[in-house]
């Protein structure tokens, strides 16, 4: 199978390309040297449009490596602007679906943290007030259904900081299933995190159309336990 076979391509257009990353497949290259989606794409687009030199695409957002789920990308400098200026501006809108152990004191709710990375132990923690680099991180979530001492939570984020979703349910009590970085305590080594990136809206960045686009997560263990038509 070649990388690009990989990718589900959901939406394309001139100007953008919505496809579903799949697990444990990084958002773009780094020093490890193993597969990205955005080279993968980059190799789908030449091949598909038999371009001679090297394809654009911009990389407008990330999701972690583990985590799977739906992505935008834009096939053109303005494009790629345009949807930026989205993000930036927070008009870009993203939810998640989660599936956290135990279940949150209250069915709905808004998480506000300070967070801050730790470069030499390439974590964030949650911190307080005043120290150098920390970032205010903000998402809203909805308890959906709880099975097994298992909550399948949907969240909005506000903010978009590094493994935020993952750092603030595990600071409330309630690490993601399968989180071996910040519920190693609860999780068992080698299980794949409940984490899924499942809708994105945005403003198309030439038609004007605010557009939405989702993703389900895979039938498996412990997605399966709920009805995810959400």
């Amino acid at each position: 199978m070649n990388d690009k076979d990989k990718v589900k391509v959901i939406f394309e257009d001139n100007h953008i390309i919505v496809v579903e990353k799949p697990v444990n497949v990084l958002s773009q290259a780094d020093i490890t040297g193993d597969p990205d989606i955005l080279t993968i794409l980059k190799y789908y687009l030449k091949e598909k449009y038999r371009k001679p030199g090297k394809a654009f695409l911009g990389l407008v957002h990330r999701l972690d490596r583990p985590v799977g789920g739906i992505m935008v990308f834009a096939k053109t400098s303005k494009a790629a602007s345009r949807l930026s200026k989205q993000i930036r501006e927070r008009t870009f809108k993203k939810s998640y679906l989660a599936v956290v152990h135990g279940k949150p004191d209250l069915d709905s709710g808004r998480l506000i943290d300070l967070l801050v990375k730790d470069e030499d132990a390439k974590i964030v923690r949650v911190t307080v007030e005043g120290v150098k680099g920390s970032k205010t991180a903000v998402l809203n979530y909805n308890v959906i259904e709880t099975k097994d001492n298992l909550s399948l939570v949907k969240i909005d984020i506000t903010t978009g900081r590094p493994h935020q979703i993952r750092v603030q349910f595990a600071n409330i009590g309630h690490p993601l299933f399968g989180d071996q970085k910040y519920g190693a305590d609860v999780n068992t080594p080698g299980q794949q995190i409940a984490l899924w990136a499942h809708k994105i809206e945005f403003e198309h960045p030439t038609l004007k159309t605010v557009d939405e686009y989702s993703s389900s997560p895979p039938k498996a263990y412990p997605w399966d336990m709920y009805n995810l038509d959400i």
